[in-house]
């Protein structure tokens, strides 16, 4: 008989709605039953790609005993960390105070009837092994303390409500902006650079996208070639390896390894709009046709299996398929062979290493690059011509096989937070790499969360079919804020200018600390938690208070609305002690930095469409971080605060503004690109 998980909207949440333990989802009712019965609570947070939540679902809540102790002991709450971020920020927190060990999903969390954690783990096996506790064996023991150390147990929830605020940035201590702050932080960044897998320290590796932007940021302003070699080769590696789906696109959340060859193989959507945009930059910063042939797989990946029917952006795609996790990408050489001609293998088997010992589980392959398609040529005795011919070949038949599998389970739900990201990071692309089809692939999407996350001038934060819901969380508003500003780069419309003002407005009015500056991450009318963050961390995804400050900077100064910039730089002010002493895990925060400190360039490219969209395409092929350039050529009706003065009758003029100072109309596009190089 199904739980109460049955009513929800989160595939997650669904996939135990037939579990034996009688799961709540988060809610009045769960914490109200756990004070009535006088209960513990036991939280469980993971995600429907998650391969070690499945595990863990498999041994324990399927199983009727364990569920028969959970049910018996405990109030249950199962809580998908991608519709409900704020519970996985608090509880994530606290894991790391309690345990002082790093955590992760699933997050296996026990709190008091008012929230409070008391004690906490991550997977834990049915029977101990890996040197963790069995599941049932610790039921019992965790209720029993419960019961018997509720004295301990409040002091220690008053210790951990304690050490959490500590945590937040402290209000007044923030006047000077530590200028030197992103050199400082590139600098660890190239200490801790891998020089021969590219990323940072070893196994498991992640993309750290926030940190290569900044190394690529930092090279565009200052020329560092050291941080230009730790994006380039990280994302070159990348490429490379079996993280990257040699396939079909798209890159997997992370490396088990230090060389990028096993991942754990959930395709996360929103690791993937940020590296499109990282892939798009450096192919404008070196002019190698590597990185676009990347940033065009991410792309083809999104629109053949994340896109849904309103053009908005499912979520994920599972690790397992058919109860194994990897069964969907991994091959045996039989398999391959059965897929491809003879002359197909013998270049593919190079090329992808099946020549080699199997690199997933000793039997089989998952596929990465082994060795380049001219090396192939070369052993093979074949023109280099030949050879790619065959190997994209190889692939479109690969691929085609492997599309007749079984699929791994897809999260259809839609978030606006990682949507945004996926906007954004097509709209940068479709700029950098000059593919106006990627903008219509973004503008689609944005027009799609504006009718159905926009709710009466708030913001939801999920949606699955046709319902959205919940309370949407600093990270929607300031992405979303964000992907706007690049999608007005891309192509101006006013809808989207209007939604960008509209979504920066409720981002002042609900979520600004305006005493002590920066943004909360819940908003003022948000449910009572058992703490409140003001995330300054990047994290899987970048820091909502980075973010933020560096959008309502780009908007303030291209609508001339102090209120913006004045709120950006209260929050990296309130940062500013935390970045001088300690800026790595914080690029978001570093870019704001730097553009409230030194407000970027606008340009407004007006007159003849033609000309101002060749202006702008060749604007473009230079990655430059501090310049914006917004095309509003045509664009009838200009709200009065965009016009920089009159549009010329015959050509086109760039108006160059750096904050609220603007030079003379530029009519020459070397005239705009001489300004831009002072």
């Amino acid at each position: 008989m199904p739980n109460r998980l049955a009513g929800e909207t989160s595939p997650y949440l669904l996939q135990h709605a037939d579990n034996p333990v009688d799961w709540y989802p988060w809610g009045d009712e769960a914490l109200t039953q756990a004070r009535s019965e006088g209960k513990a609570i036991l939280l469980s947070i993971g995600y429907s790609a998650c391969h070690w939540c499945h595990v863990m679902a498999h041994e324990s809540f399927e199983d009727p005993e364990v569920a028969a102790v959970m049910n018996a002991s405990f109030v249950n709450v199962k809580v998908d960390r991608e519709e409900r971020p704020d519970l996985d920020q608090i509880y994530q927190a606290a894991h790391a105070l309690l345990t002082r060990r790093s955590g992760g999903w699933p997050l296996t969390m026990f709190l008091t009837p008012e929230g409070a954690p008391f004690y906490g783990g991550t997977y834990f096996p049915k029977q101990g092994r890996y040197g963790l506790p069995g599941f049932v064996d610790l039921l019992p023991r965790v209720a029993a303390a419960y019961r018997e150390q509720g004295a301990a147990i409040a002091a220690q929830s008053t210790e951990v409500s304690n050490a959490l605020a500590s945590i937040e940035p402290a209000p007044g201590a923030g006047d000077e902006l530590p200028e030197s702050a992103p050199g400082v932080a590139v600098a660890g960044l190239i200490r801790q650079f891998d020089p021969i897998h590219g990323g940072f320290g070893g196994a498991p590796k992640f993309p750290h996208e926030t940190e290569l932007e900044l190394c690529l940021r930092e090279h565009a302003l200052t020329g560092d070639a050291k941080a230009l070699e730790v994006a380039r080769l990280t994302l070159f590696r990348m490429a490379d390896g079996g993280i990257h789906d040699q396939l079909g696109g798209g890159f997997c959340r992370y490396s088990v390894d230090a060389e990028w060859t096993i991942p754990h193989f959930e395709k996360m959507l929103y690791d993937n709009g940020p590296l499109l945009a990282l892939y798009a930059d450096l192919a404008r910063v070196t002019g190698e046709p590597r990185p676009g042939e990347v940033a065009r797989g991410i792309v083809e990946w999104l629109g053949r299996e994340m896109i849904a029917p309103d053009g908005a952006f499912y979520s994920s795609l599972d690790a397992d398929s058919e109860g194994e996790e990897g069964r969907f990408y991994v091959w045996t050489r039989e398999q391959a062979k059965a897929a491809l001609s003879p002359n197909e293998y013998a270049v593919a088997a190079l090329h992808f290493g099946l020549d080699r010992a199997p690199n997933f589980e000793g039997r089989a392959w998952n596929l990465r690059v082994a060795l380049p398609a001219d090396e192939v040529a070369a052993r093979l005795g074949i023109a280099s011509e030949i050879a790619a011919q065959r190997l994209i070949a190889a692939k479109s038949a690969l691929l085609a096989a492997r599309s007749r599998r079984v699929r791994p389970g897809l999260d259809d739900k839609i978030l606006t937070s990682w949507n945004a990201l996926a906007i954004g990071g097509l709209a940068r692309a479709a700029r950098a790499l000059a593919v106006p089809a990627w903008i219509d692939l973004a503008g689609r999407a944005a027009d799609a969360l504006r009718r159905t996350a926009w709710r009466g001038e708030r913001l939801s934060a999920a949606r699955k079919g046709g319902r959205a819901h919940l309370n949407a969380y600093l990270d929607d508003h300031a992405f979303l804020l964000a992907a706007l500003v690049e999608l007005m780069q891309a192509r101006f419309r006013l809808d989207d200018y209007g939604w960008a003002r509209s979504v920066a407005d409720v981002l002042l009015a609900w979520f600004e600390d305006r005493e002590h500056g920066g943004f909360f991450f819940t908003s003022h009318d948000h449910e009572r938690l058992f703490h409140r963050t003001k995330p300054g961390y990047d994290n899987a995804t970048p820091s909502g208070n980075g973010v933020a400050a560096r959008a309502l900077v780009a908007l303030g100064h291209l609508a001339s609305e102090p209120r913006y910039v004045e709120a950006a730089d209260r929050a990296v002010r309130l940062f500013a002690p935390s970045l001088a002493q300690s800026p790595a895990g914080r690029s978001s925060l570093l870019a704001a930095l730097e553009d409230v400190h030194e407000p970027p360039t606008t340009v407004l490219l007006t007159g003849d469409a033609a000309i101002c969209g060749e202006w702008q395409c060749c604007l473009e092929r230079t990655l430059r971080p501090r310049v914006r350039v917004f095309n509003v050529a045509g664009v009838q009706a200009l709200p009065a605060e965009l016009v920089r003065g009159a549009a010329p009758k015959r050509g086109a003029v760039a108006w160059v503004c750096r904050g609220t100072r603007c030079l003379p109309a530029i009519a020459t596009l070397a005239g705009i690109e001489r300004e831009l190089a002072h």
